[in-house]
């Protein structure tokens, strides 16, 4: 089997890469080649028997997507994409990346399904930004799109393609919504959502964590490692039993800023709760104000996809996951 990760450089591309490695098999068939692209060079994982291709490559650039699939990978998980903030400060980009990149990957498969059959499995990141308020709490599978961003715009598009084009017959696509993913290693990066991460993951280690926000905010979260799990489950998952609806949000734990802070407490004291300094950001919070606080994910569950069931539990895996198992 060929495998395909769009976005491979990524925090998430990087651990599904690794999964990948580690497992050696999909839908009972070794993995006997990876290609990883994204726009700079992708880390081979460790481990790996077969053959591994890094391709260094700009999806939104027309020809980038037929060299992707010239080798007619057998499963495709398209990660690629700008995040939030920085696709709402910088429109043309967001719609050239997020919209035009993923159609120029549809076209593609499309195309090659015309000449020769080529019809893929893909695994397309969506996020829970397609819905906007007002909301419910919490928010049904069957809640209609949304969006008050250019990111949120620009994936619930995508979701209409995908579904179109599984409906042709082109590919068998899923997309599932991601919740914002918690706590993320590395850096900060420029998703408004980051600071759910930050006043986390800098405490841990001793560091200052800006809040932007206030601590009633309540929010949709799930960790790295359920984010890989929801990939792993969708690469293989009969999607007969998922009809025509492509487009699954994911489970997940709402909760509050404040009640992620006592969860912070809870493990690693007062001293950390300490390092959070509150500095109120208008943009930050204008963004936030329209996002979902929490999903049913009904359907989800019903067909496999768990995540955690409290913020303890997705610092402590962090804690594994990134800091060698102890503070």
């Amino acid at each position: 089997m060929h495998i395909l990760v769009i976005g491979a450089a990524g925090m998430i591309g990087r651990k599904l890469a690794q999964r990948l490695a580690q497992d050696g098999a999909l839908m009972e068939r070794d993995i006997t080649a990876l290609t990883l692209a994204d726009v700079v060079p992708a880390d081979a994982p460790a481990g790996f028997a077969g053959k591994v291709s890094i391709e260094t490559l700009d999806l939104s650039e027309p020809e980038a997507a037929n060299r992707m699939i010239a080798s007619r990978p057998d499963v495709i998980f398209h990660l690629a994409a700008i995040v939030s903030g920085e696709a709402e400060l910088d429109f043309e980009k967001g719609y050239k990346i997020n919209l035009d990149g993923t159609r120029h990957l549809f076209e593609a498969i499309r195309i090659a399904h015309m000449a020769d059959g080529y019809r893929p499995r893909l695994v397309f990141t969506s996020s829970i930004a397609i819905a906007g308020a007002p909301l419910p709490f919490p928010i049904p599978d069957d809640f209609h799109a949304t969006p008050l961003t250019s990111y949120g715009t620009q994936k619930a598009i995508c979701e209409l393609l995908l579904s179109d084009y599984s409906r042709k017959g082109y590919f068998d696509g899923l997309g599932i919504r991601l919740p914002t993913i918690c706590i993320r290693p590395g850096k900060p990066n420029k998703a408004a959502s980051g600071f759910f991460s930050n006043i986390l993951r800098e405490p841990l280690v001793g560091q200052e964590a800006v809040l932007p926000v206030s601590e009633d905010l309540r929010h949709w979260h799930a960790s790295p490692r359920s984010a890989v799990g929801f990939l792993m489950h969708g690469a293989i998952i009969d999607l007969e039993r998922v009809g025509p609806r492509r487009n699954l949000s994911m489970p997940g734990l709402s909760a509050t800023v404040g009640e992620q802070i006592e969860a912070l407490r809870r493990i690693a004291g007062d001293k950390a709760v300490r390092l959070i300094r509150r500095e109120p950001d208008e943009m930050i919070m204008r963004i936030c104000a329209g996002w979902p606080s929490g999903f049913e994910a009904t359907r989800a569950r019903a067909l496999g996809f768990t995540a955690e069931s409290s913020f303890d539990e997705i610092i402590r895996v962090h804690i594994e996951d990134e800091l060698g198992g102890t503070l």
